[in-house]
């Protein structure tokens, strides 16, 4: 399992809906090995983004054991899997989920901050990374100033300024125009390769789900491989 950056093993979620069991997903398998991109797709409420929740360990799943560079997130409690996140993964959303009241400079830096990075450091890296997606004139901006395109590249790089083992990825240019959309995936897929990270992206976009390495189908809870 040493080139594993991401495991799951016999993985099934269920919720219970006004007094309901609702099997979300049933036994998931999947390994993802250092550097791969893979893509999932499947239709809305197919169980996409609650399986990319339990590969990044803020959901637990119902059965079966989920392993993050190595380590099984059962065995962690909340405050050893939140520290294990920010050590070896990164995370980008269909919505950005910049701070507002924070420059993209400062949102960039927050998750080495996190990691008691030095201020002056975590700025300088901040800084390096925001000029690789293209935004070293947008440092000093605030979300609100910036556009939509410019608040994902900045989104991708507070996911990759800490270098981690895999970003996982939801939908992350649905709230985008197919031009900007393209534009965005292809600075995300150029830092993935620079940085060498394993790449998870959740999408409905066949288009983009075919510029990885991989690509997995959800059905009707299950996890298939495209032929």
């Amino acid at each position: 399992m040493s080139n594993l950056v991401l495991q799951c093993m016999n993985v099934s979620k269920s919720f219970r809906d006004a007094g309901l069991l609702v099997d979300v997903l049933s036994d998931i398998n999947l390994s993802i090995a250092a550097g791969e991109r893979i893509a999932i797709v499947g239709s809305s409420g197919s169980g996409k983004s609650t399986l990319l929740h339990l590969l990044g360990g803020l959901e637990e799943p119902t059965q079966g054991e989920v392993w993050v560079a190595g380590k099984k997130l059962s065995e962690l409690n909340q405050a050893q899997r939140g520290m294990w996140r920010n050590q070896n993964l990164g995370f980008i959303y269909q919505f950005h989920h910049l701070l507002p009241e924070f420059t993209a400079l400062e949102n960039v830096a927050m998750p080495l901050l996190i990691r008691k990075t030095n201020p002056s450091d975590a700025k300088r890296q901040a800084f390096e990374i925001l000029e690789k997606v293209g935004l070293s004139k947008r440092v000093d901006h605030k979300p609100g100033e910036m556009s939509g395109g410019e608040r994902q590249r900045a989104a991708i790089a507070r996911a990759l300024v800490t270098k981690p083992r895999c970003v996982l990825a939801d939908e992350p240019t649905g709230n985008l125009d197919r031009h900007t959309a393209d534009q965005v995936y292809q600075t995300m897929l150029e830092l993935n390769a620079a940085i060498e990270t394993s790449l998870v992206v959740v999408t409905h976009d066949e288009t983009l789900a075919h510029r990885m390495d991989k690509i997995y189908h959800i059905k009707d809870g299950k996890l298939q491989t495209s032929v």
